[in-house]
């Protein structure tokens, strides 16, 4: 999205109970991650149900201009890759927009290759840490020729001429972090091995064996997880079809359970244990959820949920649950803000370092809306109103962050009055058919 365009505001008013069966994109995680590894494998990867969001699309032109050939036939994408070790020098900066997964794990798949390659992306995306990744690749020989202040974009790499395989530990739970180490180990000779203390989700892991990678996971009895990755071996296209997106899910799922008279099919929704915590959060919370024709789609469960509209009650989240819930937290505030008694979320750190500082962003558009919360260094406590009376009645500022923007629609459709956001043009980055598939429900949206 351009930062500079003028924003498109949208309000949400009460709505009727919503009713249908849908279907939601594909997982954005797992289509970065096959648009990545089917560039980087020999031979023809097949894609079908690949998230057609503007953050995806930014990887997949990231991999063209590495030497990777990427068509659109009908309903599947089309990718011949490189080969293991064969990415090009690009000639041009790549621009990631607002993509942050596509760009820190580009990072780590680019680094350790004897060329210099530039990063840039919008206003957001240049606030957002990149540290965090580039430490382990600096440790594996890369130069960091060029970056903005505290290691953010614009910044360019250097690889260097033999890339050091690493032992690394990663300091706080983030898929993004393990999964850019594991990718540049693909470029070093030997093995890369990433030590996980909390389990995040595992879609690399998985991915990387589907193309025939040479890796291993280790749980021993602490629990730490070791994951071995051995370098410059072949990989080899595959045929991937693509499961819904739960953290897409999780705007109509909410949205069926504040509604009253709600029942809602969602269906196809990737069921995978590490990205499970907000149905088992909305469980908790006396959610009625439905898990029907549970089946394995490309060594993933996948699951269609049926939701009606629930009395929820207040719990408390634990800390290690973020994990497998980190971006559907502005839309448990939600859920939260319609639910009887208190619901304190802990542990939410690394909200603070997402497309905006989202725990700031959740708490100021609570209050907005007139839903008393409480905003912790790393907490939030909401307190909820099950009837909705005097919630609503505000303007919540996105920070161009599309999760934020979408949670605080969903919130304006159980609401005594209308809930505007300031801008929906950023929902395209993750959730291009949000506003259909929502109104397509039943829902109050202009």
């Amino acid at each position: 999205m351009n930062a500079h365009a003028k924003p498109m505001p949208a309000t949400a008013s009460k709505s009727p109970a919503l009713a249908g069966q849908v279907r939601v994109p594909g997982d954005k995680s797992i289509s970065h991650r096959s648009l990545m590894l089917g560039g980087l494998a020999s031979g023809e990867t097949r894609i079908t149900g690949l998230l057609e969001g503007e953050d995806v699309l930014r990887t997949g032109d990231a991999m063209r201009a590495m030497g990777a050939r990427i068509t659109r036939q009908g309903s599947e994408w089309i990718v011949t890759g490189t080969g293991n070790g064969c990415l090009l020098e690009p000639e041009a900066p790549l621009d990631f927009g607002n993509a942050g997964t596509g760009s820190r794990l580009t990072m780590g798949l680019v680094g350790p290759y004897e060329m210099t390659t530039r990063f840039i992306g919008d206003a957001s995306l240049s606030k957002r840490p990149m540290g965090r990744v580039l430490d382990p690749l600096r440790q594996m020989g890369v130069q960091v020729l060029e970056a903005g202040a505290g290691d953010r974009m614009p910044l360019t790499l250097r690889g260097p001429r033999h890339a050091a395989p690493i032992t690394y530990r990663v300091p706080m739970p983030s898929a993004q972090v393990k999964s850019a180490v594991l990718l540049a180990g693909l470029n070093a000779r030997g093995v890369t091995t990433v030590i996980e203390p909390v389990k995040t989700r595992d879609h690399t892991e998985k991915m990387l064996a589907g193309f025939g990678a040479a890796i291993e996971v280790e749980t021993p009895a602490d629990g730490e997880r070791h994951i071995r990755v051995e370098g410059q071996g072949r990989l080899a296209g595959q045929v991937i079809a693509v499961p819904g997106d739960p953290s897409s899910a999780a705007f109509p799922l909410v949205a069926a359970l504040i509604v009253p008279g709600s029942d809602v099919v969602i269906e196809n929704v990737l069921m995978n244990e590490s990205r499970t915590g907000l149905v088992t959060t909305l469980i908790e919370m006396g959610a009625d959820i439905s898990f029907e024709n549970r089946r394995d789609t490309g060594g993933e469960e996948v699951a269609d949920l049926r939701v009606r509209a629930s009395e929820l009650a207040g719990v408390v989240v634990p800390p290690e649950r973020a994990p497998s819930m980190i971006d559907e937290y502005p839309v448990l505030a939600v859920a939260a803000a319609f639910a009887k008694g208190e619901t304190k979320m802990l542990g939410l750190d690394e909200l603070r370092v997402k497309e905006s500082d989202r725990l700031a962003a959740v708490a100021r558009g609570l209050e907005a809306n007139g839903v008393d919360c409480e905003e912790g260094a790393d907490t939030l406590v909401v307190r909820g109103r099950p009837d909705g009376k005097g919630i609503g009645g505000g303007t919540v500022e996105t920070h161009l962050d599309h999760r934020i923007a979408m949670a605080f629609l969903v919130m304006g459709l159980a609401a005594e009055k209308p809930v505007t956001i300031d801008d929906r043009a950023m929902i395209a980055t993750s959730f291009p058919e949000f506003l259909t598939l929502m109104t397509g429900l039943g829902a109050e949206i202009a």
